[in-house]
Parts: structure tokens; C-alpha cells; sequence
């Protein structure tokens, strides 16, 4: 209980915040402040404004019960985003749970890359361009680019059914589901007969985080998130050994592939593109960590290629 770490079962904003840092600090939390007031602000269904204007504010004792089961729930592991049930990406609301992955900042690279292919090629947001996101988990990557490309066809697959149906949960919430189809299947099983040579992009950011990686991997990632979308494969290289091919299939000649790497996979990815691609490149996120590998489908049949022949 709680309660029974103070004198008395009352407490306020302040009290309460400086009782939870010292929970999560003690169980070495990352960025145990933060949680604490997140956690708090998910309790109150306040911002953060209301937390710092009113700190003297008086809880209620069931209040106080249910922000400090949140509080252990987080001590013991638990992510904050899974606690709360929502994860902001590309300034959208996101559901969250077990299921999927919690979407990273620095996956907002991939869209972003996206969005440069797009203008450098000098072609409008408003083309009816086809792409399709790899493993879309909660569907974070396939509905921000439905949000910025308003007349784009938009494929998005998983193996995993439950990804898929908080995918479709979010869809929905965001007003977008019916810009974005979704299927489930490995990889671009499902599409291989059916979008042959037909998509202007494919997007992914994979399950690459090898076996022996993954044991280094913080225990709240490695224990609490879906070990299908983190990995675990003998190798970080093998879905991208298996997923370039399939992508050279489905894209238009001229046509591009942009994959998420692990930062330490720049020269392992490269080496997998092999006839029928131009020079993959790579962008780095902000810490200046190789993130996003493009390549270019030889050839100058995609609209992308006709707006800028020699981009990729």
C-alpha cells in the first residue's frame, strides 16, 4: 500500500511527485522524473502545465492508490508507454500495448526520408504514389505517411494478428482507416503475386536486433516488448537478407526501399544489395547514428525516377 510510505493516507501534487522519484530512483529507472510525472499527469488526465501551476493540490486516497500502482508497475519494468497505453509519433496519438512495439523517435527518420525522396524528385504530396510499410506494428510509420500524403495507397503488413488489430484500432482513432490496408503475412508474402512491380515505395523498420544483441538489450525492452518485433533471429542481417529481394519484386523500376538499421549495421546492410539496385545510401538521425538505408531500383519506369532520373 502506498499509503503506508508517509504518515498519513493525504498527500499532494508535490509530496506525491518527490514520494515516486524516490521509488523509481531506487529501482534505477531511466529518466525517473519524467515517469513520475507522466504517470501522474495519466492518473490526474492533466498536462504538465496543471502539475507545476498546482502543486499543493490535495489527492484523493483512491487517486493516490492508483498512481502509485502505476508507479511499481513502472519500478518493476513495465514501460511508462504501456502503462499509460499511448506513444506520440509524428506528432499523432498512438495506442500502445503489449502487442506492438512502442514506437521510437528516431523511427520518424524513416518517414522523414520518405518525405525527402518525394521532394527531391519535385513530385506533389497529392500523387496517388503506392507504398507499402513492412511490419507495421502499431501501425506508426504507414499512418503517418497516410497523414502526409493525402491521396496516397498505402499497404501495411505483419505477421503478428494482434499488431495488426491495434494498427487498425489506430487507424481508426486517427480518422485513417480507410487510407491504409492491412495484412497479415511474413514479410511481403502477402503482396508477391499480387503487387508485382507496382509500388513506388517500401518501407520497414524490421525486427533486427540479433540473438546475442539481444541479451544486452535493457531488461525492460528485452522482457517487456514483443520479442516477434524486436528479433532474436541468429544474425541482425537475416530479415534484411530475405526482405531486400522481395522489395526488388514488388517496386516499380525506379522505384525506392528504405530500411531502419541498427547503427551499428551500416556496412552488413549495404553489403546485401547486389544487382538490380543502385548505390544504397544512408541518412543518419540526430546523434548523427547511421539510421535509414535507401536504394534504388534500377531502372527509370517510377514516377519518382521520371521527376529526378539520376535520385537514388
Amino acid at each position: 500500500n502506498p499509503s503506508s510510505l508517509l504518515p498519513s493516507s493525504t498527500m499532494h501534487i508535490r509530496q506525491a511527485l518527490e514520494e515516486a522519484l524516490k521509488i523509481l530512483m531506487g529501482h534505477q529507472v531511466p529518466s525517473p522524473g519524467l515517469a513520475a510525472e507522466v504517470l501522474l499527469m495519466h492518473t490526474l488526465d492533466c498536462n504538465r502545465t496543471h502539475l507545476h501551476a498546482h502543486p499543493e493540490q490535495d489527492l484523493a486516497e483512491n487517486t493516490i492508490d492508483k498512481y502509485f500502482r502505476d508507479i511499481r508497475e513502472r519500478a518493476s519494468g513495465t514501460p511508462t508507454q504501456y502503462i499509460v497505453g499511448h506513444q506520440e509519433f509524428w506528432g499523432l496519438d498512438f495506442v500502445v500495448n503489449r502487442d506492438v512495439l512502442i514506437p521510437r523517435p528516431e523511427t520518424e527518420h524513416l518517414v522523414e526520408a520518405v518525405l525527402e525522396h518525394i521532394d527531391t524528385a519535385r513530385i506533389s504530396r497529392d500523387h496517388p504514389l503506392r507504398l507499402v510499410d513492412v511490419g507495421t506494428g502499431s501501425g506508426c510509420i504507414a499512418l503517418a505517411l497516410a497523414h502526409e500524403l493525402p491521396r496516397a495507397v498505402i499497404f501495411a503488413c505483419d505477421l503478428s494478428s494482434k499488431a495488426l488489430q491495434v494498427a487498425t484500432w489506430n487507424a481508426d482513432r486517427l480518422g485513417l482507416k480507410h487510407r491504409v490496408e492491412f495484412i497479415e503475412g511474413d514479410l511481403l508474402a502477402p503482396f508477391l503475386e499480387r503487387l508485382v512491380g507496382s509500388m513506388d515505395f517500401v518501407v520497414s523498420n524490421p525486427p533486427y536486433i540479433g540473438s546475442e544483441e539481444l541479451k544486452t538489450l535493457q531488461p525492460e525492452v528485452r522482457d517487456r516488448e514483443p520479442r516477434l518485433a524486436l528479433g532474436g533471429h541468429e544474425t541482425c542481417e537475416e530479415i534484411y537478407r530475405r526482405l531486400i529481394p522481395e522489395a526488388q519484386r514488388v517496386l516499380k523500376p525506379g522505384a525506392h526501399l528504405l530500411l531502419e538499421i541498427g547503427s551499428t549495421m551500416e556496412q552488413t546492410v549495404f553489403d546485401l544489395f547486389g544487382e538490380g539496385w543502385t548505390q544504397p545510401r544512408v541518412s543518419k538521425d540526430l546523434r548523427g547514428l547511421p539510421r535509414v538505408i535507401s536504394a534504388c531500383k534500377q531502372g527509370n519506369a517510377s514516377v519518382l525516377a521520371s521527376g529526378n532520373p539520376s535520385h537514388g
